[in-house]
């Protein structure tokens, strides 16, 4: 079996244009004995620590990477303009920290229609990660179609210097487009278009394998890789023509159906791809092995808390839960004093400490600027929560036990739940980036996934069913229970 590593994969995070699930993906790699694999989905990386995980587990290595949207001038320049593809990897864990910060920096500064980058943020943040020319819509082939062969050179050399002569590629693809247009279940109206794209694959090769002899660029071969099984390209091409608001009869579109060679292809089939480049298959290999990041989870960071010099931060709070617990009752009875040492010691072994002067440090400022809060949930047995004014419910009046909130063998650290006024959300997050830091205070991202009425609705939709059959059908499914699941399937 050849040496080769997929390192250009979409997965679900591609949203409505990535078909394959993590897990699956991950699969197929086992059955076709690999040992590495990457994640480059479109201009995201929010699979990244779930494909981490998920690839430690089945003993696969990951290659976290991410396909960029790279702007032709700057950033901030919001004209309509395209936005090419390049791909990035990175090799050790700074090269994911910087490659994290180029998607952001994507997102908040570049966004129009998609989250687009420049060169200047590549070059800032280009330690520790390996760049592959991309797909047909990178910026080197597009350029080698459209211009001119000495300004795919020009580009290319840029490339060179931002991220160093070792960590550059030229990537290779063979999507069969000549095969496809004369398949006779292909639409006539279609094959001219992929006529002209096999004509423009041609032409991209020529230009890069040039390119690579004369600049000593090594080529690696790639699989655009957006569902895992040849016989899923009709399930891929339903989910762009949701992504685009198209129907699966029109022909004036992007279509999968045409080209099914969009998917994880075994090692064996890309060594038929390319019988003529054998080094391109072994260098995917190559920078597979490079790609070494270990990602430390389950570790838990507080900010560092202001404290009296020679002090710790179980010392400040066991002396302030006293001085409340007194300031409150007027004095501490044995009774409080047992529950408090008692639920002081769990925290402080915990480590949780910094925590609850944190939560107290929040209420605090709200009570002093006049937001209203409320702290809901099992926080509420804690009498070290209420003494800290975190909480306005006495648990030893109304019984309510301290370990529903925390315990010895609780994994995760306990959730204290403060609702605030919304006209003050603001000023809540301002205080904690003035008190912590900036870069220290982050809100947390939903991800919406598609239920499985939606899903029929759509499908229903792009298929060209009258709505009223689609919403008949979608309404048998029932929306499942806890300890029930209703799969789709």
């Amino acid at each position: 079996m050849p040496k080769f590593t997929h390192l250009h994969v979409h997965t679900e995070y591609s949203l409505l244009d990535g078909l394959s699930k993590i897990s699956k993906l991950i699969a197929k790699t086992k059955e076709f004995e690999q040992t590495h694999l990457a994640i480059t989905d479109h201009g995201s990386m929010y699979g990244c620590i779930d494909f981490y995980k998920k690839c430690l587990k089945e003993e696969i290595k990951p290659i976290l990477g991410c396909e960029i949207y790279l702007a032709k001038n700057s950033r901030f320049d919001k004209t309509k303009q395209d936005a090419n593809h390049l791909i990035l990897l990175s090799e050790n864990f700074e090269g994911y920290q910087n490659l994290m910060k180029i998607v952001t920096i994507g997102q908040m500064e570049g966004f129009y229609y998609k989250p687009r980058v420049d060169k200047e943020t590549l070059a800032k943040y280009s330690k520790g990660i390996i760049c592959a020319t991309a797909c047909p819509a990178g910026r080197v082939q597009k350029l080698l179609i459209e211009e001119s062969y000495d300004s795919a050179k020009k580009e290319l050399k840029e490339y060179e210097e931002i991220f160093g002569s070792q960590n550059i590629f030229i990537e290779l693809q063979r999507h069969h487009y000549d095969v496809h247009a004369r398949n006779p279940q292909v639409p006539p109206e279609i094959k001219p278009k992929l006529q002209e794209m096999y004509e423009h694959e041609l032409k991209a090769e020529e230009g890069l394998l040039k390119l690579s002899k004369e600049m000593g660029i090594p080529i690696i071969a790639t699989n655009d890789s957006h569902y895992i099984n040849k016989d899923d390209a009709a399930a891929q091409d339903a989910l762009i023509c949701v992504q685009s608001g198209k129907m699966l009869e029109d022909v004036n579109r992007m279509r999968y159906i045409d080209t099914p060679d969009f998917y994880l292809k075994s090692p064996e089939e890309m060594q038929n791809e390319f019988p003529d480049h054998p080094e391109a298959l072994e260098n995917t290999q190559k920078i597979a092995d490079r790609c070494q990041i270990e990602i430390t989870l389950g570790q838990w960071y507080f900010p560092k808390i202001h404290l009296p010099e020679g002090k710790t931060a179980g010392e400040v709070l066991k002396e302030r839960a006293f001085a409340g617990c007194k300031e409150i009752f007027g004095s501490v009875s044995p009774e409080q004093e047992e529950r408090l040492l008692y639920e002081l010691d769990i925290i402080e072994k915990k480590g949780y400490s910094p925590y609850f002067l944190l939560e107290s440090g929040i209420v605090h400022f709200a009570d002093d600027t006049g937001i209203y809060t409320n702290t809901r949930g099992s926080a509420a047995g804690s009498l070290v929560s209420y003494c800290m004014g975190i909480t306005t419910v006495d648990p030893l009046r109304f019984r309510l036990p301290f370990e529903r909130f925390l315990n010895p063998f609780r994994p995760s650290p306990p959730d204290i739940d403060l609702d605030v006024a919304d006209i003050h959300r603001d000023d809540l997050i301002h205080y904690l980036a003035d008190t912590y830091g900036h870069e220290k205070v982050g809100q947390i991202c939903t991800f919406g996934t598609m239920k499985a009425r939606a899903a029929v609705r759509d499908i229903g939709r792009v298929m060209g069913m009258p709505y009223s059959k689609v919403d008949s059908i979608s309404k048998t499914i029932p929306e499942g229970s806890q300890g029930f699941p209703m799969t789709l399937k």
